[in-house]
């Protein structure tokens, strides 16, 4: 095991990737999820959008009509992939394309290098995830970031907590 020397990091590694909290409530989830489903509503994309908790557990799963089926477990897997690495998927993407070194992402089992998983934080934990699946990754992405953005913008009573 390689010791890290203390003086050497300009932040606590604690802070390095925020940390796991309590798991989202199925109200949070619903916040989230409903507000992805609009956004894909509007844009008439048939997607699945999956919302999971910190534990990887599956929480909450839409498939819009007209989903593609295999859409069903990659929006799973990008939501997994963002609560297991507490990062965003698309993070994995952009690795990839610089190429090099980074193409060795490719041979983890556990990972979908797609854009539409997003970590979901609360009070600066990551409490789940929300995979997108369905259009082009840009899109999913930009429903996954439309369901984060309505949690983000309301206050949850702590006793749903």
């Amino acid at each position: 095991m390689t010791d890290i020397d203390p003086s050497a990091v300009k932040a606590p590694l604690a802070a390095l990737t925020p940390l796991y909290g309590a798991p989202i409530t199925l109200d949070e989830a619903e916040l989230v999820a409903d507000a992805a489903r609009a956004e894909a509503q509007r844009h008439g994309w048939p997607m699945v959008i999956a919302i999971i908790d910190s534990g990887g557990h599956l929480v909450l799963l839409y498939r819009l009509d007209q989903a593609q089926h295999g859409s069903v477990l990659v929006a799973q897997q990008k939501a997994k992939t963002a609560v297991d690495f507490r990062r965003s998927t698309g993070a994995f993407e952009s690795a990839l394309a610089d190429g090099g070194l980074h193409l060795r992402l490719l041979g983890m089992t556990n990972l979908m290098p797609l854009e539409g998983g997003l970590p979901i934080v609360r009070d600066g934990r990551v409490i789940g995830a929300i995979g997108v699946s369905g259009m082009q990754s840009t899109q999913d992405a930009q429903v996954a970031s439309a369901g984060l953005a309505r949690l983000s913008a309301t206050t949850i009573p702590t006793t749903s907590r």
